[in-house]
């Protein structure tokens, strides 16, 4: 093994190659060209003197070698990192990063609006992606950095993740303004008698938390509309003599078109929490990130 040629720039390429286990996947990460990341390749594998990916039937593996350095490798270059970033001056100002966000239409709607204005002002040269919430690939889209930061319930926050709660919401009822049968107050008979918008976000469902808080009273009602985001149920109900059970936040900004109502029964709420990977927890940028974010999730 000869490791006086591995400089830092090879050490964050064995990372990505390492935790990727794909050179495409790597090279789209470091933003470097698939022959480009090759070419390190071959040195790596040259100083370390193991072939450290090999061809297999589906792609390619790591041999056994690439797998004990992968854990190690990666403290120590975010041991560097961290050394690094704390001994940089940090003006949100002047900072330049992109914020990749995952979640739902809903939580897009209750908290981007108000973050990306925000970050407008007072980090100008922040972007942010979003990207919709995929529960079961979110451990690895968090591991890989292809998400910074999620937004979920605490339920879908991998348990190996760091996460901390941002607000509670509740449900209130919506229907258009004139409805015929709503006037300011809505009784279970009239909840029950009228048809329903419900969210399904695997799409198809027409039943939820609302149905089972129903049966528990011996009542049921009729889902006439089911979709798989929320964002579109306002301005159904608005057009229609359909209701809907909505997170609270959601109904802010109808209160012109939509009468905006508590429950005739108690419907559990949920709690919304930010959940990332602990590679990012000391960084200064994504650090600020978080905690403007959460300022403004407080604030309602």
């Amino acid at each position: 093994m000869d490791t006086k040629n591995l400089d830092l720039g090879l050490l964050v390429t064995l990372e990505a190659l390492l935790a990727e286990e794909n050179v495409t996947r790597a090279a789209r990460r470091l933003n470097l060209s698939q022959p480009a990341l090759s070419a390190r390749l071959a040195r790596l594998r040259d100083a370390l003197g193991d072939p450290l990916l090999i061809p297999a039937q589906r792609g390619m593996v790591l041999t056994q070698r690439a797998v004990e350095l992968r854990q190690p490798l990666h403290k120590a270059l975010e041991g560097v990192r961290r050394v690094v970033a704390e001994g940089m001056p940090f003006d949100p100002s002047t900072m330049q990063a992109t914020l990749v966000i995952a979640g739902t239409d809903y939580q897009q709607y209750a908290l981007l609006t108000r973050f990306s204005v925000a970050l407008r002002t007072e980090a100008p040269m922040v972007r942010i992606a979003w990207r919709a919430l995929d529960v079961l690939a979110l451990a690895t889209q968090l591991e890989r950095g292809e998400v910074d930061l999620a937004l979920a319930t605490p339920d879908h926050a991998p348990a190996a993740m760091r996460q901390r709660q941002l607000y509670c919401e509740d449900y209130v009822v919506i229907a258009r303004q004139g409805h015929p049968a709503v006037q300011g107050y809505v009784s279970l008979d009239v909840f029950c008698a009228l048809e329903h918008v419900v969210v399904s976000p695997q799409g198809g469902g027409f039943s939820g938390p609302t149905d089972a808080a129903l049966e528990v009273v011996g009542r049921h009602r009729t889902v006439a509309l089911s979709t798989s985001g929320f964002l579109i149920v306002p301005e159904v109900v608005s057009r229609s003599d359909m209701i809907a059970l909505v997170p609270r936040r959601l109904a802010d900004g109808w209160s012109d078109r939509l009468q905006v109502l508590a429950p005739p029964l108690t419907i559990p709420g949920f709690t919304v929490v930010s959940v990332w990977h602990d590679r990012t927890t000391n960084h200064p940028a994504q650090r600020w990130l978080r905690e403007r974010l959460a300022t403004l999730a407080a604030d309602g």
